[in-house]
C-alpha cells in the first residue's frame, strides 16, 4: 500500500507561543496542574493556579527541543520555562497519537546541536494514511508500549531490590556503619585523568576509529560510544597511558558527578577522553565490580558534588577522586554479594529477553512503512 506524505510544517503547528511559562522557583510538590519541564524529566513540579493552564486544545504532543524526548499529553498542564515545543495537528486529517508515535521513531541528524533540534523536525515528511488507519496504528502501538512499560517496571524493581541488598550488606560508604577498614581510593587503585587538550586535537577525530569515551558516552552505567568521535590507530598507539582495560572504572570528571561505567571485554583498549578519568583497581575481578557499584552510588555522588570545583560546571581532579574514602570489606562478604548479584542479573536478563522493547520497535518501524496495513490485508 502506498501512502502519500505531508511536510511537517504543512501538517503541524507549534502552539507553544502564548502559553504562560512557569519559573522553576514557583513549582510546588503537589498541586492541581503538573508542570511540563523537560529539564526535570518532564514533570518538574506542580502549581495550584488553573489560570496558568496551557490554552492549547488537548491532546497535544510535547517535543523536547534540547533532549528530543517526546511526550503525549491529554490532561491539563502548565508549561515550565525549559525549552519545549507544544505541537498540535493543523487539521483533523492527522491524529495526535499517530503524530506522537511518528516523532518517537523519527531519526534526526546526530550532530543536531543544543537548541537546534526542532529545525530538523520541521524538515520531516509524515506518512499520511487515512485517519482510520492512523488511529488503528496508534492503538496497536499503545498496546505494545504498555507491554514494554510493564516489563520495564519489573526490571526497575529488581534494580531497586539489588540496591537495597547492597546497602544492607555494606551500609552507607560515607558513614561506614559496618566498620569496614577505610582506605583512600588512591591507595587501592591507579587513577588517570584523560589526555590534555594539547595531546588530542579536534583534527585528530575520525569516523570509525578507536572509540574515545567522554562523559556523554557514559549512559546509565554503560559505555555508549559515538562513531564520529574516535581516533586513528596511530594516534591511539601514541597515547598508550590512556588506554582502558577490562576491570577499569571510567568516570566523567565534568558535569554530572558520579557518572561512571565498568569497562568490559568489549571496551578493552578503547581510549579515555579528555573529559573523563579512569580508576584501575590493584585487585580486579569481583573487587573491581564492588568498587564500581560503590562509586556509582548516591552517597558517593553526593560527596563528589560537594568536593567538585568550578563555578559554572562541576569538575573533578585526581586529588579529589584519590581522596575518596573506600570501605574495604573482607573478600567473603564481597563474594557473597556478587553471588546474589549474579542471580539478579540472570533474572534481569530473562526479563529483558521478554521486555517487549523489540516488539514495540519492530511494530513502530512496520507502522510507518505500511507493513501493518499489508499484514492486515494478507490476513
Amino acid at each position: 500500500m502506498s501512502w502519500g506524505s505531508v511536510l511537517f510544517t504543512d501538517a503541524v503547528k507549534d502552539v507553544t507561543s502564548g502559553n504562560a511559562k512557569i519559573k522553576s522557583g514557583d513549582y510546588l510538590e503537589q498541586g492541581v496542574l503538573p508542570v511540563i519541564d523537560q529539564g526535570k524529566g518532564y514533570i518538574g513540579g506542580y502549581i495550584d493556579d488553573e489560570d496558568l493552564a496551557c490554552k492549547s486544545e488537548l491532546p497535544v504532543v510535547i517535543f523536547g527541543d534540547h533532549t528530543r524526548e517526546i511526550k503525549f499529553v491529554d490532561q491539563a498542564f502548565a508549561l515550565g520555562a525549559d525549552g519545549v515545543k507544544v505541537l498540535k495537528p493543523l487539521s483533523d486529517s492527522l491524529d495526535e497519537k499517530y503524530l506522537y508515535y511518528f516523532l518517537k521513531q523519527a531519526r534526526l541528524p546526530e550532530d543536531a546541536g543544543y537548541s537546534r533540534h526542532f529545525k530538523f523536525v520541521k524538515r520531516l515528511k509524515i506518512p499520511l494514511p487515512p485517519l482510520k488507519e492512523q488511529k488503528r496504528i496508534a492503538a496497536i502501538l499503545d498496546k505494545a508500549d504498555a507491554i514494554r512499560r510493564k516489563r520495564q517496571q519489573a526490571i526497575d524493581l529488581t534494580d531497586q531490590l539489588l540496591r537495597s541488598v547492597f546497602l544492607e550488606m555494606f551500609g552507607d560508604p560515607v558513614t561506614n556503619p559496618k566498620g569496614f577498614e577505610i582506605k583512600n581510593l588512591k591507595d587501592i587503585a591507579h587513577i588517570q585523568i584523560g589526555p590534555f587538550g594539547t595531546q588530542l586535537h579536534k583534527e585528530d577525530y575520525i569516523e570509525g576509529g578507536v572509540p574515545l569515551i567522554n562523559p556523554t558516552h557514559i549512559v546509565n552505567g554503560n559505555v555508549v560510544p559515538k562513531s564520529s568521535l574516535s581516533i586513528s590507530s596511530d594516534k591511539h598507539s601514541s597515547l598508550s597511558e590512556y588506554h582502558l582495560s577490562q576491570g577499569d572504572i571510567i568516570m566523567g570528571r565534568r558535569g554530572e558527578m558520579g557518572r561512571c561505567a565498568l569497562i568490559t571485554e568489549k571496551e578493552n583498549g578503547w581510549m579515555c577522553g579528555t573529559g573523563s578519568l579512569f580508576i584501575r583497581p590493584k585487585i580486579t575481578g569481583v573487587f573491581s565490580e564492588y568498587l564500581y557499584t560503590l562509586l556509582s552510588s548516591a552517597a558517593i555522588k553526593k560527596y563528589l558534588e560537594g568536593e567538585s570545583l568550578g563555578a559554572t560546571m562541576p569538575n573533578l581532579n585526581k586529588g579529589i577522586v584519590g581522596n575518596v574514602k573506600i570501605p574495604v570489606p573482607k573478600d567473603e562478604i564481597i563474594n557473597k554479594y556478587f553471588h546474589i548479584r549474579k542471580k539478579h542479573d540472570d533474572f534481569k536478563n530473562k526479563l529483558n529477553a521478554f521486555s517487549g522493547k523489540e516488539l514495540f520497535e519492530s511494530l513502530t518501524q512496520q507502522a510507518f512503512n505500511g507493513q501493518l496495513s499489508k499484514q492486515t490485508q494478507a490476513a
